[in-house]
């Protein structure tokens, strides 16, 4: 028995390298995945099809950029005409910043922000519309351990995941009445592009004082997206499930 069998799964930033894993473990478990992304390209509606063909489900492609509110409605608004029900939104889309808060300017620090913070509860607000309808859905959000140990330099980044990290909890009290549970994951540092943006002494340096001293795999996320998607967390809400190999507990 594949663990999302049937469930339909909206998933953001599914063309990164967290994304890419989410979509192989989705799919391999039997979910049905809308995966949106902000750039069309043969290889992800290759990559999509041939995920879809092996695993006996359907993924549609959706594409919007994260800083348009409008198309992110419009989008969002198409998926619903198709009277298919959300059972799952996975708020996976992100972008790392560093640098010195004297050197952050506030376009970027908006920026960062807009696409780690207000899209995603943008994202939630219109999706868990939806889901109230039926009285039920699963929502998680990719935090970070960024957003709950501090660190010079990253005074964007950070407290945007910490918006998040609320979100997550305050959410989970609002929706629980109706049948939905919002959880969040905050990995620690991950073997994607997007995990080397450190410089490769501050990666040697969190390292050192991690207990498993290695990064994550992002299908090591993946797994965790699909636990807390499936039935088997049924009775888990307003949780930050963090992933850092030990990082936060050496």
């Amino acid at each position: 028995m594949r663990e999302l069998e049937g469930k339909n799964i909206l998933i953001t930033g599914a063309g990164g390298g967290i994304g890419t894993a989410a979509l192989e473990k989705l799919a391999s478990n039997g979910g049905n995945i809308w995966a949106c992304s902000h750039k069309k390209s043969d290889e992800f509606e290759n990559k999509i099809l041939e995920l879809a063909e092996k695993n006996h489900v359907w993924i549609k492609p959706v594409y919007f950029d994260l800083k348009d509110e409008q198309a992110v409605k419009e989008q969002i608004a198409s998926i619903a005409k198709e009277k298919l029900p959300i059972d799952v939104l996975i708020n996976n889309a992100g972008m790392a910043h560093g640098g010195v808060f004297q050197m952050t300017s506030m376009e970027t620090l908006k920026e960062v922000f807009q696409i780690n913070f207000f899209s995603q509860i943008y994202i939630t607000q219109l999706v868990s519309r939806l889901m109230m309808r039926r009285k039920r859905g699963v929502i998680i959000n990719m935090a970070s351990v960024g957003g709950v140990e501090a660190a010079e330099g990253y005074i964007a980044y950070g407290s945007s995941k910490a918006a998040l990290i609320y979100a997550t909890k305050a959410l989970s009290k609002e929706l629980g009445n109706m049948g939905i549970r919002v959880n969040a994951i905050a990995p620690g540092l991950v073997n994607t592009r997007m995990g080397h943006y450190k410089s490769d002494k501050e990666i040697e340096r969190v390292l050192e004082r991690t207990v498993l001293n290695r990064m994550a795999e992002p299908e090591e996320i993946a797994e965790a997206m699909v636990y807390l998607a499936s039935d088997k967390a049924a009775f888990i809400t307003g949780q930050v499930l963090v992933i850092d190999g030990g990082r936060l507990q050496s």
